[in-house]
């Protein structure tokens, strides 16, 4: 196991059989005479064939659409702003409210040890229809934008529907974040409703939301109403401004409302307004489309990760992360939504993967080391039995982890580290459930994505590390930035690089073994003496130092060159001692080279991340150079920076 001779894992004969995607390939094969027998067959023909084979998702996953169209692809501006399926109509909501007559849960909500609640899929399309006639009574119409600004529970995702239903554009954001970070956002996009909770918990403790109601208000110019509920079903006080509204006596009216009309819009519709992290300036509003998102969500999670009808589908998630769209579609699926609000601390998320027979396992790379880092082992714990695939993103999934999941978790899983972005709301390179998995490796690259590593000169490379792109059109491209009149800024984000070539921003390596390794973002990698050094070459080597709780190391300019500096939280009750950072050294250079090896070493108690979790090493480095920081509004604890300011150690050589 600690080695790459073998993989860690193989599916057995009968997962291969049972696999949707077995049942894809083979009716590929009959429909169009063709003899595919492995993923990385259909792959070499779904990048060759791209018609073909985003037509037979359509099918394979059965697309309500009013109207089908031509389904064609073209490509006007070669791999820029494709056209997919341009005449088709079809509605997001109707798709996923499709299973109106499944006998099973559509949504079980924990929030924390504090609220639990459940809805059939009858119980939210009720609710959906509901909500979309108070909408529908406030005049809202194709177009107009609703925002949320709600934890993760199942008014955020009916909102979200009842928006949808009627061609109506859906954002939302986490209500952790500041009053200036919501401005950031939804003050581009003037949304005409705005959603919010009464309030949250978060590691027992509750936060009350309606305390910056009234400068919300005043700060959102644009909107006609705020329909706050109740996070856990006591009475809602309200500021007495006429602007805001209870949930329950804004759908009082419609109580009788038992049917929607899904109003039919353009493949390209926009659907969701996503926002970037918005560390280095305004947040970008990216808009994806009502078809694209939704036909790479359902090619994702059916092929990718063999979701079934009946299947229970969990994230560990935010309403501000891409990774919220993206759970909320496995209800075209006909999954059960597993919905967790609240601090992920100790085993709370493998008790719920217990008690509600959790089969689809999402998370972050940071919280799998916490496990690990905690020694808490939920297969020694917890029946796990009908748990199928974890799977894993945020930052790369450092080998040693995949150790500990097969280990301490379940020896019989698909463990799949996924990588994607907001950019394109899914993902470049995740699971293959009919495939191995090899330890420290992505498996595989979307179906229907060209997925590679190209050098400096834009040469694709295998076994050496470069810029991660796809080279192939895809239906879930953003459709435009907001406010981006002639898609200068869209172009600049990711096609200035290569020439008609989407370029992610991310330093990688494509795998003999037709896998990925991610290193860490391009913008962040370290260039001492000239080599090239991604951030997770050297994290991977210190998150194994007992000690270290986490890291985070940035480049700092110095002497006409750059030196690596190494920042440390250590558990508590340690202090970075010379042996200590010598022992970090060592540790360093033995697993990779001298140049990884940081100049420095320094202790520190916080490190600055995104609302989302994310560090944020290129704000970090800003502030050791003396350079101002545009939006300190776009991190969770902004106050971490202060720790990195006027530094002695970093003034000595």
């Amino acid at each position: 196991m600690k080695n790459n001779k073998n993989p860690l894992w193989v599916p057995s004969p009968s997962i291969v059989e049972h696999a949707n995607l077995t049942s894809f390939l083979k009716k590929v094969n009959e429909r169009h005479k063709l003899q595919l027998s492995t993923f990385q067959e259909l792959h070499e023909w779904s990048v060759h064939h791209l018609k073909d084979f985003w037509c037979a998702v359509w099918d394979f996953c059965e697309l309500i659409t009013s109207h089908q169209g031509e389904k064609e692809v073209r490509c006007p501006q070669g791999i820029f702003k494709p056209q997919f399926f341009s005449d088709a109509k079809l509605n997001y909501a109707e798709n996923l409210l499709r299973n109106r007559s499944l006998n099973t849960p559509a949504l079980i909500f924990w929030g924390e040890d504090k609220v639990k609640r459940t809805l059939t899929f009858d119980e939210l399309y009720r609710e959906v229809a509901q909500f979309a006639a108070y909408l529908k009574s406030l005049g809202v119409q194709k177009g107009d934008r609703i925002a949320g600004y709600v934890p993760n529970t199942p008014e955020a995702i009916i909102a979200m529907l009842a928006t949808t239903s009627l061609g109506a554009i859906w954002t939302s954001c986490s209500p952790d974040f500041g009053v200036s970070g919501l401005v950031d956002r939804f003050g581009q996009i003037t949304p005409k409703i705005l959603l919010m909770a009464d309030g949250y918990y978060y590691n027992g403790k509750w936060f009350d939301c309606l305390e910056k109601a009234e400068e919300i208000a005043n700060s959102l110019p644009s909107l006609g109403k705020i329909v706050v509920y109740s996070y856990g079903g006591e009475p809602v006080r309200l500021p007495s401004n006429p602007l805001f509204i209870r949930w329950k006596e804004a759908v009082l009216p419609f109580i009788n409302v038992k049917d929607i009309y899904f109003e039919q819009v353009p493949f390209s519709h926009p659907l969701f307004i996503m926002y970037s992290s918005g560390t280095t300036g305004v947040p970008k509003c990216i808009v994806h489309g009502v078809g694209g998102t939704l036909l790479q969500h359902l090619k994702e999670h059916q092929l990718h990760c063999d979701i079934k009808p009946g299947d229970r589908v969990f994230y560990f998630t935010t309403c501000g992360w891409m990774m919220w769209n993206w759970q909320v579609s496995a209800l075209a699926s006909g999954a059960t939504l597993l919905l967790y609000d609240g601090s992920p601390a100790g085993h709370i998320l493998w008790q719920y993967a217990d008690t509600e027979k959790m089969t689809f396992f999402g998370t972050s790379a940071k919280y799998i080391d916490a496990l690990q880092k905690a020694e808490i082992h939920p297969k020694d714990l917890y029946n796990l039995k009908n748990l199928r695939m974890i799977a894993s993103t945020g930052s790369p999934l450092v080998p040693e982890s995949f150790n500990f999941v097969y280990e301490h978790i379940s020896s019989d899983i698909c463990l799949s580290s996924i990588s994607g972005g907001t950019d394109i709301i899914s993902c470049f390179a995740l699971g293959n459930p009919i495939g191995p998995v090899w330890r420290g490796e992505l498996q595989a690259s979307g179906l229907g994505m060209k997925v590679q590593v190209f050098d400096e000169e834009g040469h694709p490379v295998i076994g050496e590390k470069g810029e991660l792109v796809c080279t192939t059109p895809f239906p879930s491209m953003p459709i435009y930035f907001w406010g981006d009149d002639h898609d200068q800024k869209y172009h600049t984000a990711y096609f200035e690089k290569f020439p008609n070539v989407w370029c992610q921003g991310d330093y990688a390596e494509h795998t003999i073994h037709d896998g990925f390794i991610i290193f860490g973002r391009s913008d962040t990698v370290l260039n001492p003496g000239g080599v090239r050094i991604g951030t997770a070459e050297i994290y991977r080597q210190v998150e194994q130092i007992p000690e270290v709780l986490e890291g985070l190391v940035i480049g700092q300019e110095w002497e006409e060159d750059t030196r690596v500096i190494l920042f440390v939280i250590l558990r508590k009750g340690i202090s970075l001692t010379p042996d200590l950072i010598d022992k970090i050294k060592q540790r360093i250079r033995q697993h990779t080279t001298p140049r990884h090896v940081p100049a420095k070493v320094i202790q520190i108690t916080d490190i600055p991340r995104t609302k989302s979790g994310k560090i944020v090493e290129l704000v970090v480095r800003e502030i050791i150079h003396g350079r101002p920081i545009k939006n300190l509004s776009a991190l969770a604890n902004p106050e971490s920076l202060f720790l990195f300011k006027n530094l002695k150690e970093l003034s000595e050589t």
